[in-house]
């Protein structure tokens, strides 16, 4: 609903469009982080930089499967590949589609919405997803939300890079937002059903000595009944 909204105040060049428009220029040609670390912040979204850490994430979980429960485990490497094609056939036909231009500082068309966004948004996102699915454990709050929070930085990290250094506008990575979270939405109801399943069960404890003389033995009878 939000993608829709936004794609319609970009065709009807709408007062969002405007106000997005002024706030790129401002934001690139304004005071802000230094443009070297900007550029090292838009390199993230990469594809040469997201996909290696979304195949380590994918090939941990694998191994952490392995290890458990003694037998190989598809889904991660499936779920990476599908993290990895989702974005270029969501992102490539909507820039053909709406063949928005960059910055005045950009060149050429087709720049709505942002690619780099959506690949670090689905990439790590589904990097993420994995790891809560497999070796970080439910109660492990602390270590989720860290993980999520470092997931949300990268990716603002991303988004302010490529507007600082003039490769897209802020709607352009504002569009990637809401189809990257999309994606991750579908593989988070995936993974859910996946992890139950998945999860090494843990030895029930054997009975102590105590225990095990409380038990009574089953050809020992009972005391009140008659031998």
């Amino acid at each position: 609903m939000l993608f829709a909204f936004l794609t319609w105040q970009l065709v009807a060049r709408g007062p969002l469009r405007r106000l997005d428009e002024r706030l790129g220029v401002r934001l690139h040609d304004g005071a802000g982080l230094p443009h070297p670390l900007a550029e090292f912040f838009s390199d993230l979204g990469n594809t040469s930089v997201a996909v290696p850490a979304l195949a380590v994430s994918a090939a941990a979980v694998t191994w952490w499967v392995r290890r458990g429960t003694g037998r190989v485990a598809w889904w991660p490497a499936l779920t990476a590949l599908f993290a990895i094609l989702v974005v270029p056939a969501l992102v490539l036909p909507l820039k053909e589609i709406f063949d928005r231009p960059g910055q005045p500082s950009a060149e050429g068309l087709g720049y709505y919405p942002s690619g780099h966004t959506a690949t670090a948004t689905v990439a790590y996102g589904v990097a993420l997803l994995l790891l809560l699915a497999g070796p970080v454990p439910p109660h492990r709050r602390d270590v989720r939300r860290a993980l999520t929070a470092t997931w949300l930085l990268l990716v603002v990290c991303v988004s302010y890079g490529l507007v600082r250094q003039g490769y897209h506008w802020p709607l352009d990575v504002a569009a990637s937002w809401c189809l990257g979270g999309a994606v991750l939405q579908v593989v988070a109801m995936v993974l859910v059903r996946v992890r139950v399943r998945e999860r090494p069960r843990t030895p029930a404890p054997a009975p102590d000595d105590a225990t095990r003389r409380q038990e009574p033995r089953a050809d020992e009878p009972e005391r009140g009944d008659v031998a």
